[in-house]
């Protein structure tokens, strides 16, 4: 009987009906990456358009981090918010919710006239996007037995890549289609191709109709209810609860290690692209220039707008690269923890994403070797991703998990978006390059590699009732 148990598979005896919500909650978290990283895919399109012409690339560069610093602001309150009230009215209805609020907003991004409007769309396309994870995650936990929640947790986090791989299709066949740009000038709208690929995000709200038709209430939510009906001081999603004293630490630490996630992300991981086109912008100025030493900049930049379509799709590669390491490091991630634990795996991923990273934007300049060690660096800079989908809802009871999960997820957005906001300071006024910039923002990876030393160890144990 012993030897039965030990060959059990993970995923043995899981239901179909398990399966269906793991695919749907994966789907909605695809399309939710897609919302975020879709700008990513059109930043260097999207915000010079809306900006005054002849402001300084430095300039640029700050209003992005600005934008990226309103998206993590948008997500944390969307996260805390919806979480919360999936823990009130259930995971079915505040799911559908948070879709149809960044598919909306997604798609109302593409008439942006001026940086501060699409910055002010992005804030609310994050109010969605940080409810969708919180939701989803905590219905993934409540749904799958112990024995396959790490794993699970992994493959519904990892299914973000293929929001990114989304992403870098619409940035390589829309925004940087040579047929739709040169449609978009003959029109004069040369900024139609970024719209277009931003108005896709209505797409997602389809999902919402499955949803609805699908899912059901986990079980323990509905006995959490009956439960809270009966004792007042098992009220559900009470935010407050989440810094009693038996939850404070956990809740601490949990914020931490998603500001630390959400920082170096929007910091350090997205920048890969940028280190690999800039080593193959080096190789083309290289080939073309070595020969005029007397060149002028003016020169040298409508070369390049004349490459600006195969530009764009050595951009993409790099983002793809970078993306499917990731994905690798967030499947990995599961099978890590379990070996691990939960403690061990995100330090092992912090160390990684440190030295990565220093060695991407401070040692390799060459872009064969930067395009090649992309998919590493990817996996080290994102694989620790995975262990807020897999640890936080395992800190709190069934009560206060969609609000803990939201509030760790999303709250560590809160306290990232002023360090977005110093990064975008260092390019403008500070004077640092990108390369320092991201290398500097790196320095974060050596917190999230000890703060694990104090967390709570949740390898095997039950989720609390």
């Amino acid at each position: 009987m012993q030897n039965e148990l030990k060959e059990e598979k993970w995923y043995d005896g899981i239901s179909r009906y398990q399966w269906l919500v793991l695919t749907i909650a994966s789907l909605g978290w695809v399309f939710d990456v897609f919302e975020g990283q879709i700008f990513v895919a059109s930043m260097n399109e999207a915000m010079p358009s809306l900006v005054p012409e002849g402001t300084s690339q430095g300039k640029i560069s700050n209003y992005n981090y600005i934008t990226f610093g309103a998206f993590l602001i948008g997500g944390a309150l969307g996260g805390i918010g919806f979480g919360a009230l999936s823990d009130r009215i259930g995971r079915k209805k505040t799911m559908s919710l948070t879709i149809l609020f960044y598919s909306l907003f997604t798609c109302l991004s593409a008439f942006s006239q001026d940086w501060w409007q699409f910055a002010g769309f992005r804030f609310l396309v994050a109010l969605g996007v940080g409810g969708e994870w919180a939701v989803a995650s905590t219905l993934v936990a409540e749904t799958f037995p112990p024995k396959a929640r790490a794993r699970v947790g992994s493959i519904f986090h990892a299914s973000s890549v293929f929001g990114t791989y989304l992403a870098i299709l619409a940035g390589a066949f829309i925004i940087g289609n040579e047929s739709i740009q040169a449609y978009a000038k003959s029109v004069d709208l040369p900024t139609l191709p970024w719209r277009i690929g931003f108005a896709l995000g209505v797409i997602p709200s389809f999902l919402i109709i499955w949803i609805r038709r699908s899912l059901k209430e986990p079980e323990s939510w509905k006995h959490a209810q009956e439960m809270a009906k009966q004792d007042s001081s098992q009220s559900m999603g009470t935010i407050g609860d989440l810094f009693s004293p038996k939850y404070t630490k956990s809740t601490c630490i949990g914020i931490t290690l998603a500001a630390i996630g959400f920082a170096t992300f929007w910091g350090v991981h997205i920048y890969g692209k940028n280190a690999f086109l800039n080593a193959v912008k080096a190789d083309y100025r290289v080939e073309h220039f070595q020969d005029q030493p007397d060149v002028s900049e003016e020169e040298i930049k409508s070369y390049f707008e004349s490459k600006k379509t195969t530009l764009k799709k050595w951009e993409m590669l790099g983002m793809f690269l970078a993306t499917t390491g990731g994905g690798l490091g967030l499947l990995a991630f599961g099978p890590l923890c379990e070996w691990l634990g939960r403690r061990g795996a995100f330090c092992l991923f912090h160390v990684g994403g440190l030295i990565s990273a220093v060695l991407l934007f401070q040692v390799f300049n060459n872009s064969i070797v930067i395009g090649c060690f992309l998919p590493i660096f990817g996996f080290l800079t994102l694989g620790m991703h995975a262990g807020y989908a897999i640890y936080f809802p395992e800190l709190y009871p069934t009560r206060l998990r969609g609000t803990g999960a939201g509030t760790c997820f999303n709250g560590g957005r809160i306290i990232a978006a002023p360090i977005l906001f110093l990064g975008g300071w260092m390019l403008d006024a500070g004077g640092y390059s990108l390369a320092q910039t991201t290398t500097i923002l790196s320095m974060l990876y050596i917190v999230g590699a000890i703060l694990p030393f104090f967390a709570k160890e949740t390898k095997g144990s039950a989720l609390m009732e």
